[in-house]
């Protein structure tokens, strides 16, 4: 009979009373990690002082890595060792201030048995508050019970007493008052344009193009095929060496024609020398053949939508992705043709890209599209990271960012578009952004999630302002420069509404020429939705 070693399961310490563990998960990119430690500091400060005031301790899981400089937990396998030193009942937070991979802690969170808190720093100048969206929306899709906070100082009451009813409760309590199911619609033109639409779509089926998924640690991000394909949606999984590979196939007139076209429409490149910190024409060249070797491939495979990793493995070998994602989500736009250069590829229209393949996104992209377009609208829609935001003159208005994806047309035009190096913390190949600021009008706003293992969309309307230009730049600065913004404010819908409801670190936005327009518009978007088996929230005031 033979003898086995057998393997021991490493014992967890045990839970103390009135005591909290706090971890923070870290960006995979060591720049960022080291570069928004200090931000993280302070913010654990304030939460710890907050808890010790309560009469509670709290107790970092793992120390600060003196060859990195930092404590994040910085990769999945960093965060199965931390989670081996936390009792499995212990009260836990998620601390974060910057952003974040998710799936660095998703695998301990998903065992968990004490309750959990994430809480974020309300502030611009690192992404946590997106990274706490982010993997809010990830606990959201695995089903796991948490609470969520947040604050600008957390010297507020309302942060005080949230803490102090999760340390009593193991929950904090948001108002969801703004929340309704979509109601039966009567009946209309939009209606019935946007039921046949997704009759169309059931029927005949469409195709999202996935250059890699699961974008930085995005959770969130993956939409299971047993959920998405029972919409008519189905993935085709392409490879980003397959995107490399063809762009090299690009020639340089060819990319120089489409530049070329930027340059007549109006947009201007704020060009430098220094390639490791300033925009060169070499970047911008490779960003013009990877949106044609994007359009090609589309058409190999009849795609509906394509969407673009990028981060990571690309970033490595080619400048960001983004210019050429936002001039395919732009109607007017530089002609691309088939490599014998007989037939132009999707003329005329934008094709929809889903910024780091956002399969959310992507069925969202996809559904505005068919719909804006059968009602004679301007299709041109974009994710955009829930940034930032604060009071200004009465109102609260959100700063709605992304790196760069966004259509010329909501800027105003390719004129009104400037080409701006890519931070290198981020993006250490460069490539240029479409820069510039959203013109003001009405929006539709909305998000696609998986919660109680189904999909899900929110539907909601918001209004573009215009700040002075003053303001506009102080947020900027706040933030990311280099990245077009958006000055957003909800229809009745709260600051901390919002937060506690939205399930994702993306908002997807598309203008409508008036308030009237965009209301018909979100009721045709909804009947398409429905009619595909997605079930559809209204946040906030609609007129359905």
């Amino acid at each position: 009979m033979s003898t086995y070693t057998l393997p021991t399961v490493a014992e967890r310490p045990a839970s103390a009373p009135k005591t909290a563990y706090l971890i923070s998960s870290g960006d995979l990119r060591e720049a960022a990690n080291t570069g928004g430690w200090p931000t993280q500091v302070a913010l654990e400060a304030d939460v710890t002082r907050v808890f010790e005031q309560l009469g509670w301790s709290v107790i970092r899981a793992n120390e600060v890595d003196p060859a990195t400089g930092h404590g994040f937990i910085s990769s999945q396998r960093m965060g199965l060792e931390v989670f081996k030193n936390i009792p499995v009942d212990a009260p836990l937070i998620v601390a974060e201030a910057v952003w974040q991979y998710s799936h660095h802690v998703l695998a301990g969170l998903r065992t968990h048995q004490g309750p959990i808190l994430t809480v974020a720093n309300f502030a611009g100048d690192w992404p946590g508050l997106v990274g706490l969206l982010g993997l809010n929306a990830g606990l959201t899709k695995m089903g796991k019970d948490y609470s969520t906070i947040w604050s600008v100082d957390f010297s507020d009451d309302w942060f005080r007493e949230g803490i102090q009813e999760w340390t009593e409760t193991g929950h904090i309590t948001h108002d969801a008052s703004h929340v309704r199911a979509l109601p039966e619609l009567p009946d209309s033109p939009e209606k019935a344009l946007g039921q046949a639409l997704g009759d169309q779509i059931l029927a005949d089926k469409a195709i999202i193009g996935v250059f890699d998924e699961g974008c930085m640690g995005m959770y969130n991000a993956i939409f299971d095929d047993e959920l998405l394909n029972q919409t008519g949606i189905y993935k085709e999984r392409l490879s980003q060496s397959a995107l490399y590979a063809e762009m090299l196939e690009v020639t340089d007139a060819e990319a120089d024609a489409a530049f070329d076209w930027l340059i007549n429409a109006g947009m201007t490149f704020l060009f430098g020398e220094d390639a490791a910190t300033e925009l060169t024409r070499e970047q911008v060249q490779w960003q013009m053949k990877m949106y044609i070797a994007a359009l090609r491939i589309a058409d190999d495979f009849g795609l509906d939508a394509v969407g673009i990793q990028y981060q990571q493995g690309l970033k490595d070998l080619v400048p960001a992705s983004d210019l050429a994602e936002g001039i395919l989500n732009t109607t007017e736009r530089p002609p691309v043709f088939s490599r014998d250069g007989k037939r132009e590829l999707f003329a005329g229209r934008a094709f929809p890209h889903f910024n780091e393949a956002d399969e959310g996104v992507a069925v969202d992209a996809l559904v505005t599209d068919r719909v804006w377009t059968a009602m004679g609208l301007i299709p041109d829609n974009t994710l955009h990271d829930v940034r930032w935001g604060e009071d200004f003159d009465g109102q609260f208005v959100w700063v709605y960012e992304i790196s760069g994806s966004v259509p010329a047309s909501h800027l105003g035009g390719w004129d009104k578009a400037e080409g701006w190096r890519q931070g290198h913390v981020f993006f250490p190949a460069g490539g240029a952004t479409i820069n510039g600021v959203s013109k003001p009008g009405e929006i539709v706003l909305s998000r696609i999630f998986i919660a109680d293992g189904i999909l899900q969309a929110d539907l909601f309307r918001a209004s573009v302002v215009e700040l002075p230009a003053e303001e506009t730049q102080r947020r900027k600065n706040a933030t990311n420069p280099e990245w077009p913004i958006a000055h957003v404010v909800l229809h009745d819908i709260s600051r901390d509404q919002f937060m506690a409801r939205h399930k994702a670190n993306h908002a997807q936005m598309v203008y409508a020429p008036d308030a009237e327009t965009a209301d018909r518009a979100l009721i045709a978007k909804a009947a398409l939705l429905a009619r595909i088996g997605i079930k559809v929230n209204l946040v906030g005031t609609v007129n359905a």
